[in-house]
């Protein structure tokens, strides 16, 4: 099949999401005001709680089997290593570029996290009922790319809501206490510059104030260094993995584990899934919730673009070293990946399987990053921004990298 075909059928795909992102921004402006900052920030707490929960859900319980589970093993695997070689990639672009600091963590994720569910829910499927797609009947194409894109989006899930989450969150908190500690240093610069104001003006009452202020820091500062060095190791372990069990528990996470519920026990699947299920309009409803979260994340992921440009001081070369990571270096080294894993006999044969794999290597940044930062109320422009420029970029990127996986596949 000749490369320019191959490139028509991958670049629909891509374009509608680019258009959907066009009508969240639109929508944004002040000319349309339908998506204001309040109204972006109540919209992606729905699509945390309600929409992306119901999507995992249905997706899983509906195309995922036991089976299925047990033949695709390599899946996590492959995952796994976009997370570690994007969050090193990353770390490496953090040390040479030197962002501010709020903007570490959004960078690491940004190289390391990608869209994994929601854009290859569109991406795959979209594919295979393209004329001249090279995987076979439309229809089962369809279906089995729908299946392998769920469970993505599940595994993706798991990453997103452990590593990535954990990641955003403890840049979030270090840098509020680096303001923190910025701000309580403010007072010290007035009392330098105006030696003579309280002490000769006999100004008493703000002294001892601020006496007992530095005395309350030192002393929370002692407690705290003999926490740690009293901390044993069995107590950091316990509280890091209650920490990560407390953030498995969100409810992508828990919707995800139960969908695989659903579709690995037989009797379970038959309650919800078919025309003469028992339960079968809980399995509707479900779908009815799910079905508003791509649209939604979409949109928000266009609206959050009109802020991002008024009010963020992100390094270009921030920017262009982000996409670099996700469009030259880890497509390259997913190919190596997949090709390895296949001539040492670890993959299915199927060739969309492949492409999936090869595909996670390529995906522009996790929306949800956009939910943790806005969630944390730290580096949302700048969130912003990447996400306008590397998905722009993914436009042009994911159809060509798309094109060439299909060339080499086919």
């Amino acid at each position: 099949m000749g490369f320019w075909t191959l490139f028509q059928v991958a670049l629909v795909p891509n374009l509608q999401v680019l258009l959907i992102s066009l009508v969240g921004a639109f929508m944004a402006t002040k000319y349309c005001n339908l998506l204001p900052e309040d109204a972006r920030k109540y919209l992606n707490k729905i699509v945390f709680m309600a929409f992306t929960p119901s999507l995992a859900f249905t997706c899983l319980a509906r195309t995922v089997t036991f089976r299925d589970i047990i033949s695709w093993w390599f899946m996590p695997v492959n995952i796994g290593l976009t997370f570690l070689i994007g969050g090193v990639l990353g770390w490496i672009i953090v040390k040479l570029l030197k962002p501010s600091p709020h903007l570490e963590g959004v960078v690491i994720a940004s190289c390391s996290a990608g869209n994994l569910g929601n854009l290859l829910l569109i991406i795959v499927p979209a594919i295979c009922k393209e004329e001249g797609s090279p995987f076979g009947d439309k229809n089962a194409c369809s279906m089995v790319g729908l299946s392998y894109a769920s469970f993505s989006l599940a595994l993706a899930g798991f990453f997103i809501w452990t590593y990535t989450y954990h990641l955003i969150k403890t840049s979030c908190m270090r840098f509020k206490a680096f303001q923190a500690e910025e701000a309580s240093k403010l007072p010290n610069i007035d009392f330098d510059s105006k030696l003579e104001a309280p002490l000769l003006k006999g100004d008493r009452e703000r002294i001892p104030v601020r006496v007992r202020t530095i005395e309350t820091i030192e002393n929370k500062t002692e407690s705290t260094s003999q926490t740690r060095g009293e901390s044993s190791m069995f107590g950091k372990v316990g509280g890091y993995l209650h920490q990560i069990l407390k953030e498995l528990m969100s409810p992508p996470n828990v919707a995800a584990v139960l969908g695989f519920v659903f579709g690995a026990v037989t009797w379970l699947r038959h309650l919800i899934i078919g025309d003469n299920a028992p339960l079968r309009v809980l399995q509707e409803s479900i779908k009815l919730l799910g079905d508003g979260a791509i649209p939604c994340i979409t949109l928000i992921l266009g609206g959050n673009l009109t802020s991002g440009f008024r009010s963020s001081k992100i390094k270009p070369t921030v920017v262009v070293g982000v996409i670099v990571v996700r469009y030259l270096i880890s497509p390259a080294i997913g190919i190596c990946v997949v090709k390895a894993a296949a001539n040492l006999g670890l993959l299915p044969s199927d060739p969309l399987y492949h492409y999936v794999l090869m595909i996670q290597f390529t995906v522009p940044p996790a929306m949800n990053i956009g939910t943790m930062t806005q969630l944390f109320g730290v580096g949302n422009d700048e969130c912003s921004v990447i996400f306008f420029w590397t998905y722009l970029v993914a436009a042009l990127a994911l159809t060509l990298w798309s094109t060439v996986f299909m060339w080499i596949l086919g």
